[in-house]
């Protein structure tokens, strides 16, 4: 075979091969051991930590394709923000945080509770204890003509995109409940956060998400009339977590590297409050939560609301007398390291993947949302009869085409290169990480039809217009059947464009799955089925 004059045929095999490698080149071994920071030190009880080894299955069965929900079953939610929205509210940007304070504290919310944007003059509460007349009165107080019919349901776009990048983090983070991923959905002029975790449970799913996943550090120690005060240090923006490890009692801990901003207040606060003299090893919470010392608190899932803790304390530890000569020296800023502790394994993991992604803007309004679940044993039917469907598209595909020309040396070549079409589809879909669900499933049939229903173009036009005794003419009569092949894609791919474009569920994979289809076909596929023709009919 000359090369030079079959090059579309040499094409169609290098992506048939490389193809091959995506699906079925191995990345990286199962059980791979994840990485691991060096020993700590500096913790809340002044002792070393040794680290945890964890390990992250990778095993994904004989290929490298990822299947969504509906060919591996799992979870998905869809619910919109808790929060309301007030417009056309202009703050400066130096009063931001003081109107910030004023509002949470006449709504009796956290200051996490309230953001104010100020590029987009638009102030946001993500309570659900608070009506539109309250947030109105409260800006009104602060001394901003705002009424009733300024204030909207729901957040702002920012708000929803970031609580998107966060859920991702979360999913990606969380092990065995890696796989998923979660996306901004919008129906009736409403907007929803679409989560979606292949392989697993509701319940898991909302314990991953069920809450905003705010982690406070507070400062909890007697005052001067004797009662106790709450003062918030700092929150996980202010953190960064490394892997979970042990301390020498073998207590979970998460090692944290605090922001230098942090690390000042945390070491003034830490003076100020009397933790590096008197509150050393004064924490006694687990014996006495009422009358508990000095402690440093660990809260999950809220605040400090008018003084008091909202949420949940997941450890309390005492201040270390190695942390306090460091802060009492001024040197904890060098090296600013926080370990926060947990009270088992699962916790700390739990405690690191807040800490690592962030917390949400606003809590997920799961009962104003929809869920859907799918056992794995029904994926598997599906995915069964997926694969029993495309064999039958083929054969039928090749029982027409058989029955139509009568000549091996067109319909056999015409079967594999439709054939070699699906397969580089898949491994395009392997290769981009692409989950695929019906609706993509639905995309390659497609592509079959289609596929073949060009190669019948092409094999008509040169077959059917007379003999052809020179590459002249073939060449003439391909170029002509490409020219109609191409407009019809070209009208395929832009009537599928807005389907790829927005967010409209699984017709986004079908027409993805397709456009890709008819851009491989055009460029790869039809052009290397010409070459086999040409060389078929001038022999």
């Amino acid at each position: 075979m000359n090369v030079r004059e079959n090059w579309r045929v040499v094409l169609l095999v290098v992506f048939v091969v490389l193809s091959s490698v995506a699906l079925f080149a191995p990345r990286g071994g199962s059980d791979t051991p994840a990485a691991t920071p060096s020993p700590v030190q500096n913790g809340t009880n002044g002792t070393n930590t040794t680290n945890v080894t964890t390990t992250v299955n990778t095993d994904s069965g004989p290929t490298n394709l990822k299947f969504g929900l509906e060919l591996s079953g799992g979870t998905r939610i869809r619910a919109p923000l808790i929060g309301l929205t007030a417009e056309g509210v202009s703050i400066p940007n130096e009063n931001a945080t003081s109107v910030e304070q004023d509002l949470a504290s006449r709504l009796n919310l956290s200051t996490l509770d309230i953001q104010i944007r100020s590029q987009g003059d638009t102030v946001e509460v993500f309570s659900s204890n608070v009506s539109r007349e309250q947030f109105a009165s409260a800006l009104q107080s602060a001394g901003y003509d705002v009424s009733t019919g300024d204030i909207r349901d729901g957040v702002t776009d920012r708000t929803l995109q970031t609580a998107v990048e966060v859920l991702d983090q979360k999913i990606r983070g969380a092990g065995s409940l890696s796989g998923g991923d979660a996306a901004i959905a919008r129906s009736g002029g409403e907007a929803f956060v679409l989560v979606e975790v292949p392989g697993a449970t509701r319940a898991e799913v909302l314990d991953l998400i069920g809450d905003r996943g705010q982690v406070v550090v507070v400062a909890h120690f007697p005052g001067e009339d004797g009662s106790y005060r709450n003062v918030p240090l700092f929150t996980q923006d202010d953190m960064t977590p490394g892997q979970v490890t042990e301390n020498e009692r073998g207590q979970p801990v998460v090692p944290t590297t605090l922001t230098d901003s942090a690390a000042q207040n945390f070491s003034d606060a830490m003076r100020k409050f009397g933790f590096t003299d008197q509150g050393v090893f004064a924490c006694r919470y687990s014996g006495n939560p009422d009358d508990s010392g000095y402690c440093l608190y660990t809260v999950r899932g809220g605040g400090v609301v008018n003084g008091e803790i909202q949420g949940d304390v997941v450890y309390a530890a005492s201040m270390g007398d190695k942390l306090a000569s460091t802060i009492a020296n001024e040197d904890f800023t060098k090296d600013p390291t926080f370990v926060t502790s947990a009270s088992n394994q699962s916790e700390a993991q739990r405690l690191r993947l807040d800490l690592q992604a962030g917390a949400l803007p606003a809590q997920l309004d799961i009962d104003g949302g929809t869920s859907y679940y799918l056992q794995a044993t029904l994926a598997d039917r599906f995915k069964t009869f997926s694969v029993v469907t495309g064999i039958a598209a083929m054969l039928a595909v090749a029982v027409v085409v058989g029955a139509r020309y009568r000549e091996p040396g067109v319909a056999l070549p015409m079967v594999l290169t439709a054939a070699a079409e699906v397969y580089i589809l898949l491994g395009f879909a392997s290769a981009v990480g692409l989950a695929l669900d019906l609706s993509h499933i639905a995309g390659f049939i497609a592509v079959i039809g289609t596929g073949v229903d060009d190669l019948v173009i092409i094999a008509d036009e040169i077959l059917q217009s007379g003999d052809v005794k020179t590459g002249r003419v073939f060449k003439s009569r391909f170029r002509k059947a490409l020219w109609v092949i191409g407009a019809a894609a070209a009208t395929t791919i832009v009537a599928l464009s807005p389907l790829a474009v927005l967010s409209l569920g699984d017709l986004q994979g079908f027409a993805i799955v397709t456009i890709v289809g008819v851009l491989v076909g055009v460029l790869v596929t039809r052009p290397a089925y010409g070459d086999i023709l040409r060389n078929v009919v001038l022999d």
